[in-house]
């Protein structure tokens, strides 16, 4: 496994470093402090080719790969943490299941506006009684003719306010087992009867849009479906392992700002007559953080690295997501107590990275989902 990133992954890792530094930092903490979806910045990264960079170019994308996917958002998370997670959501579960699952009329017709960065995507899964268990699913969606009508609801669904469609799970029939079958349908999110609100006053990733969704008689045509109808809850799956990647990422760039923004001010902190960078204990927290942050950037880079060889990935995309949000929430706590009372203030932006990487031990997957996971892969 060579891990040597390629001239071009290394463009676009700068490239984005750039965009990130000048368009996104200035604006993070009030992003944050208004919880205000950062629109404009969204319409810059789409004509930057952010949005699609791991899609073909004959959709609409910049012809990359996971990996070059995975640094941009870690470059994004450095700074935003609200930025970096509807950009991985637009990408990894708005727009990618339509790439790996979607006929070339659907690809043509809702991915290429997506990876051209003309619009956003959304995925609707998580509903009030299934999280973990998205096998719980309640939403229905019932063939009546050529069109499948879907009622139910879905609930902390990301960028959905701002999205052009959503890809909607929902029960769709029995198996011969009598379990229920769970497929994807392409909703636009203009099709009558979908109401979309945003109720949540959440604690980080403020500025990315969190809204509930209220499908009631929604009607959309059977070629809506998405893939194969008896293999949906196997897409979903597939969705979130890829997700997992950029989560992880998303954790790694979080830390990574953490780590940035404490040793500048552990050089800068006098105390006793000396910068603080110059005490042990100081040293040893930093030590760790950059430890632990440089393990799970190799973490993420090695599941990428799968994924684009077509190689299993389920296992380590979940090694990667459970240690490098669980590590950022380290990282963001140690960078705290490296500001100290400072560090408990606004304007130092670290509490902010703190409540900000919480949510990467909880979206895509809870720590104790991915310890499930880890566990029947080594089990199989």
């Amino acid at each position: 496994m060579n891990f040597d990133l390629t001239k071009e992954q290394h463009m676009i890792r700068e490239m984005v470093r750039d965009f990130a530094k000048k368009e996104i930092a200035p604006q993070a903490e009030y992003v944050d402090r208004m919880g205000e979806f950062p629109v404009q910045t969204f319409n810059k990264m789409g004509e930057l080719g952010l949005l699609g960079i791991p899609f073909p170019e004959e959709y609409g994308g910049s012809g990359g790969d996971t990996i070059s996917y995975a640094l941009a958002v870690e470059e994004i998370g450095k700074v935003c943490g609200s930025t970096g997670l509807s950009y991985a959501a637009a990408v990894s579960l708005g727009a990618s299941p339509l790439y790996y699952f979607g006929t070339e009329k659907q690809k043509q017709e809702h991915l290429v506006p997506l990876a051209s960065g003309k619009a956003l995507g959304s995925f609707g899964l998580t509903e009030p009684n299934a999280g973990s268990d998205a096998g719980g699913t309640q939403t229905k969606a019932e063939r009546k003719g050529d069109e499948y009508v879907i009622n139910g609801e879905k609930c902390w669904i990301t960028n959905a306010n701002y999205a052009r469609t959503v890809i909607v799970t929902a029960v769709t029939g029995k198996n011969e087992l009598g379990k229920n079958i769970i497929s994807a349908l392409i909703v636009p999110t203009d099709t009558a009867g979908l109401t979309i609100t945003n109720p949540y006053d959440k604690m980080g990733v403020r500025g990315s849009d969190t809204a509930e969704i209220l499908l009631e008689n929604v009607r959309v045509p059977a070629e809506n479906l998405l893939g194969d109808s008896s293999k949906g809850f196997k897409q979903f799956l597939h969705t979130l392992d890829g997700g997992r990647i950029s989560i992880a990422a998303l954790a790694v760039g979080i830390a990574q700002g953490a780590l940035d923004a404490s040793l500048s001010y552990a050089k800068e902190r006098k105390q006793f007559g000396q910068s603080i960078s110059s005490f042990q204990a100081i040293q040893f927290k930093l030590a760790d953080m950059a430890m632990e942050i440089d393990l799970a950037r190799q973490m993420v880079i090695k599941a990428a690295w799968l994924k684009d060889r077509q190689r299993p990935f389920t296992k380590e995309s979940a090694f990667a997501k459970l240690f490098a949000s669980e590590m950022a929430t380290r990282a963001c706590n140690q960078a705290i107590q490296i500001h100290g009372g400072s560090g408990y203030m606004r304007e130092y932006g670290v509490e902010r990275m703190l409540r900000d990487a919480k949510l990467m031990e909880i979206g895509e997957g809870t720590s104790e989902i991915q310890r499930i996971v880890i566990a029947r892969q080594l089990l199989k």
